[in-house]
């Protein structure tokens, strides 16, 4: 066996212990002025049981987490209902901007509207600068590498293990706000292994309490796709990589490649046997036999055409580096 040259494998650790896919919220907490304060329906009325649903900014009916702690760590429900004094609970979201629908007993709205999260992005304290919006910043589905073998706060490993909700009993990770991420690698890439198979739609999977399986990066460098969005480079081809170079998330590539003679170059030297005081001189002749005076042969392949070895380091091919973020 003959080992390649890994000139990425530094790289690669750094990358694989780490960068995984972003799981729970990375980004700073913050609230916003309905909680804790008493709602009042569209005739005045105290809004005694009224319900507040959080959705992402930009959206009508993408769901984003609701937590009881500023770590955003004991989800609530979704929606939030209010007390009979028409009071909401304390809540915390993800600094940044939120989507929210407020509705009497009835189902009536009371208020439909994009708000900024209170947080640091909001300013206070000297400065100024204009609100940040999170998904501009981290956004599920991109990659983070750091140096360090351990887990890193609010990501999970591309280590081949799996994630799911609570109940889900995944391997890296079964928490709830494994949820926005959970539905990205599903819909991205449709080779990830989901426990009892796919229904067809992601949410419902997740919501299942079933797993789907990491991207396994172990002991693997990062390679791009071969064509991104353009024809293909040919620069990754499945004779040498393995598999075909346009597949996301495909792994091919290997440690060592055993040498086969076609591998070998061709080689034929010359030189004088001596027996005793007689010395006889022969030309090494490719190909041929030995005959008396004659020629012998040396360093012959069989007249094969030189070929080099399939030497590709292991690699998954990737559209470019991504770390994931939950949309919580």
């Amino acid at each position: 066996m003959s080992p390649l040259i890994d000139r990425a494998t530094k790289l690669c650790g750094l990358l694989l212990f780490v960068a995984s896919c972003c799981a729970a919220p990375v980004l700073a907490a913050g609230t916003i002025p309905l909680a804790l304060a008493v709602q009042f329906d569209s005739q005045g009325n105290l809004a005694s049981g009224c319900q507040v649903t959080f959705f992402q900014a930009g959206t009508v009916s993408t769901k984003q987490n609701v937590f009881a702690d500023f770590s955003l760590t004991q989800a609530l429900a979704n929606p939030l209902s209010c007390d009979q004094a028409g009071r909401l609970p304390m809540f915390w979201i993800a600094d940044g901007l939120i989507h929210v629908r407020l509705t009497d007993s009835s189902g009536l709205p009371i208020a439909d509207t994009t708000m900024q999260v209170l947080g640091p992005s909001s300013g206070g304290g000297g400065g100024g600068g204009g609100t940040i919006d999170p998904t501009s910043i981290l956004q599920t589905g991109y990659l983070m590498p750091q140096y360090g073998t351990g887990l890193l706060a609010g990501f999970v490993r591309a280590n081949g293990l799996t994630i799911g909700n609570a109940s889900s009993g995944a391997s890296e990770r079964a928490n709830v706000d494994m949820q926005a991420l959970w539905v990205y690698l599903g819909q991205t890439d449709p080779n990830l292994v989901v426990s009892t198979g796919r229904s067809g739609n992601c949410l419902n999977d997740y919501n299942a309490s079933k797993t789907i399986a990491l991207p396994d990066w172990r002991g693997r460098a990062i390679a791009a796709l071969d064509d991104m969005g353009n024809g293909a480079a040919g620069r990754l081809t499945s004779s040498y990589f393995g598999r075909t170079p346009t597949t996301l998330g495909c792994a091919g590539g290997s440690q060592a490649q055993t040498l086969a003679t076609a591998n070998l170059p061709l080689y034929a030297p010359a030189g004088t046997i001596t027996n005793g005081g007689i010395s006889s001189s022969h030309n090494a002749v490719t190909g041929s036999t030995m005959t008396g005076g004659g020629g012998f042969p040396a360093g012959n392949n069989g007249g094969a055409t030189l070929q080099r070895p399939k030497a590709n380091q292991p690699s998954p091919a990737l559209r470019r580096p991504v770390q994931v973020r939950s949309s919580a």
